[in-house]
């Protein structure tokens, strides 16, 4: 009885499709992760590339890039998620539904055009919370 040998289509197919993964993989990697990137990067990089004029002397507009999305969580008092209901019920009756993680961000923003004193008068009227998960069943 002799053993078939595989053909070298399908044998190298496999091979193949491995490859081209790992180029994929390659083209979205950061090219070196030794390279310090600023958190206001983008930001900055959008606003460049807004200002960018082709050869022609039209305005260039940048492809679209994706935000990278960070999913997170956090403990938060009771009542600060009543705020955020009552911010909700506020913005529908303006014709706006809103959803949590876009209050949040709002708020975000709002923060970030305070002055620094402002921000800190804000930051001291918190309720301080104990670090950590809480407990099961309270």
């Amino acid at each position: 009885m002799t053993a078939k040998k595989p053909s070298p289509t399908t044998e190298a197919a496999p091979v193949r499709a491995a490859a081209k993964r790992s180029a994929a993989k390659a083209a979205v990697a950061p090219a070196s992760k030794t390279t310090k990137r600023s958190k206001f990067a983008p930001v900055a990089a959008v606003a460049a590339a807004k200002s960018a004029v082709g050869p022609t002397g039209k305005v260039v507009k940048p492809p679209k890039q994706r935000a990278r999305l960070v999913r997170d969580s956090f403990t938060m008092p009771e009542v600060d998620f009543a705020l955020i209901a009552a911010l909700k019920t506020l913005a529908l009756d303006h014709k706006r539904e809103a959803k949590k993680s876009e209050l949040l961000r709002a708020g975000l923003h709002a923060l970030m055009a305070m002055d620094g004193k402002t921000l800190v008068n804000a930051l001291d009227q918190l309720q301080p919370l104990k670090l950590g998960r809480p407990k099961k069943g309270h």
